[in-house]
């Protein structure tokens, strides 16, 4: 029964894990929801990871993580990987749903760590200490949407389902 044969609980987990992860239709507003939050997140990720868009870089990133935030050095890693190669994988629709939940997990850190003393609103004239977290609750709002839909048209997904 747990050797995977046909039937067994084995592989009723596994294809119900599967369907989770990869299961979804193809609609477009999960396809204008991904390509939205992959586009959005790629400058952010290329900024921490390489410097690209007025970014400082990986060394410099790392060290504003650790040092100034405090992050274990782990947990850095992870940001900067999930904001660069997350945004990608949501690009091509590849495990959208586990990268749209990494997403969340990255954006409440942001919110907790640096933007959620500023209030909501992003600081568009300059008068508070730094930005607000409507930004992250705009991208939270999005992964979540995206955990509901999966990837949709044209994804990686939908192809290995």
């Amino acid at each position: 029964m747990f050797q995977g044969h046909e039937g067994g609980l084995f592989v009723k987990k596994q294809t119900i894990m599967k369907d989770f992860i990869l299961k979804t239709s193809n609609d477009w507003p999960g396809l204008i929801l991904r390509l939205t939050a992959g586009f959005i997140m790629l400058p952010h990720g290329l900024q921490k990871l390489v410097g690209m868009f007025g970014g400082y870089g990986f060394k410099a990133s790392m060290d504003y993580f650790t040092n100034t935030l405090k992050l274990p050095w782990l947990i850095s890693v992870l940001v900067i990987l999930v904001e660069c190669f997350g945004a990608i994988g949501l690009i091509a629709g590849v495990l959208t749903r586990i990268w749209a939940a990494a997403f969340i997990v990255v954006m409440i850190g942001a919110m907790v760590t640096t933007n959620a003393k500023n209030g909501l609103f992003m600081n568009w004239y300059g008068n508070q200490s730094g930005e607000g977290c409507e930004y992250h609750l705009l991208l939270i709002g999005i992964c979540i949407a995206l955990l509901i839909t999966g990837g949709a048209r044209f994804s990686v997904d939908s192809q290995l389902q």
